[in-house]
């Protein structure tokens, strides 16, 4: 008996009860889809839970904040640490930031610019860390600048006002000491970049950033390292300022930098960089570290509620088990015709495990196209309802419901097997018929 011969014999024989097979195909079909949608669940809400935590941060990013102080003497970081971050294979770039140790003045055509810090960064590791400007290019020259997203106020769109001042010329006013004196040495700056916008709208951007060259020119005026000089309330003594001058690092000394992030080239090489720094000392800490944290409690939770939804399911194959039965039941005398002609006991079990393969499919593709529905209609209801029952708004971009294909194909493979095993018994049974009490009705 060819295979097609048998699905045709299975096809007929499903015609001839309709309505209990419609029941036992909805039972799978509802088992199929409680599934679904309840591990569905876990993975929406572990997305939004994990988007929300990772933010404007690249999961690729790790923070090395200093060195531990058990180990080493000095715990910052400075240039030799940066060297070797980017020695370590599978780092992209390496981003610092430098702070000007005084509050230099700027001013663009006479008016004074607020901003409220200056600071050296590393332009093109930015620009290999991902870093984007919102407007303008970034630096290529030392007196090339960006200014941060608020310096210059937005518009009423929010749009930054800073991209209208792109190419200006600006006064750096730098404090010195000048035999003696308090004295302001003038630099010039042009401005060429707007950093980008805060992630967050509670944060304001007013950062002048700039490059080592320009760092360099400052420090060249000041005499000492990131421009620091002593303030006096009043004219200080020569001695008073020399003791003061002599406590601050002079220009060409080690710097120390601070906001070290090492970017990895994938999200995957990042515990292998991270045990790596571990492992000489440095302090580590990960968005990536946190986030496996977050996704084991997930998995766990996921494992469980599909576990809870394979119940279902295995309910709903006492439906199939029973359908199946009756089959046998009422099939007697077409199997004892198939015996007497000669078919095999396992063609004989191959056609009812067919049978119920057949309606733990159509089931499961059924229950599939359901679950989509009903994830469809919660994504975009829920926030809706919770605003109207609980007067709060969920995140932007909340989704409770997230079916991934492998979950589908997963709840269909459950729903194929449990089928298969509920049809298994009666198959089997079937191939035990005595032909001629088949023959004589007698069973």
């Amino acid at each position: 008996m060819k295979l097609g011969d048998q699905l045709q014999f299975v096809r007929q024989n499903m015609k001839r009860n309709k309505t209990r097979l419609f029941m036992t195909i909805l039972a799978t079909a509802m088992g199929c889809a409680f599934l679904i949608v309840l591990a569905s669940v876990g993975f929406g809400v572990q997305k939004s839970i994990v988007d929300r935590i990772v933010g404007d941060r690249l999961v690729t990013s790790i923070e090395v904040p200093g060195k531990d102080r058990d180990v080493n003497d000095n715990q910052g970081i400075h240039s030799e640490d940066i060297q070797y971050f980017h020695s370590i294979p599978k780092v992209k770039a390496v981003t610092f930031k430098y702070w000007v140790n005084q509050p230099i003045v700027i001013k663009a055509n006479g008016a004074v610019i607020d901003n409220d810090r200056m600071l050296m960064v590393d332009f093109n590791a930015e620009q290999q860390s991902g870093t984007t400007l919102s407007a303008g290019r970034w630096p290529e020259k030392d007196n090339e600048i960006v200014v941060g997203y608020n310096v210059f106020g937005v518009n009423d769109e929010g749009v930054s006002k800073a991209a209208d001042r792109l190419e200006q010329v600006v006064k750096l006013h730098v404090d010195h000491y000048d035999g003696g004196k308090l004295a302001t040495k003038e630099l010039d700056a042009v401005i060429v970049g707007v950093w980008n916008e805060p992630k967050r709208e509670w944060i304001e951007d007013k950062a002048i950033y700039i490059g080592e060259g320009l760092i360099g020119q400052i420090e060249a005026v000041t005499g000492t390292l990131a421009g620091e000089i002593p303030y006096f309330d009043e004219t200080p003594d020569p001695k008073q300022l020399e003791q003061r001058l002599s406590e601050i690092p002079k220009a060409g000394e080690p710097r120390q930098f601070g906001g070290v992030t090492v970017v990895a080239d994938k999200a995957s090489d990042v515990k292998g960089i991270s045990d790596t720094l571990r492992e000489k000392s440095y302090y580590v800490y990960s968005v990536a570290d946190e986030v496996s944290q977050i996704n084991v409690f997930f998995l766990i939770l996921k494992i469980g509620l599909i576990f809870v939804g394979a119940i279902a399911v295995l309910i709903a194959s006492i439906g199939i088990f029973n359908t199946m039965t009756m089959a046998v039941t009422e099939r007697a005398q077409d199997i004892g015709i198939m015996k007497a002609i000669g078919a095999h006991p396992s063609v004989i079990k191959r056609v009812f495990l067919l049978e119920s393969a057949m309606i733990g499919i159509i089931g499961a593709v059924f229950g599939t196209v359901v679950a989509y529905g009903i994830s469809v209609a919660v994504n975009a209801g829920l926030p809706a309802l919770v605003s109207m029952a609980m007067g709060e708004k969920l995140p932007e971009g909340f989704r409770f419901s997230i079916i991934p294909a492998y979950l589908a194909l997963l709840a269909c493979s459950i729903s194929l097997v449990v089928a298969m095993l509920s049809g298994y018994r009666p198959a089997k049974r079937a191939t035990a018929i005595d032909v001629l009490s088949a023959l004589r009705r007698d069973i």
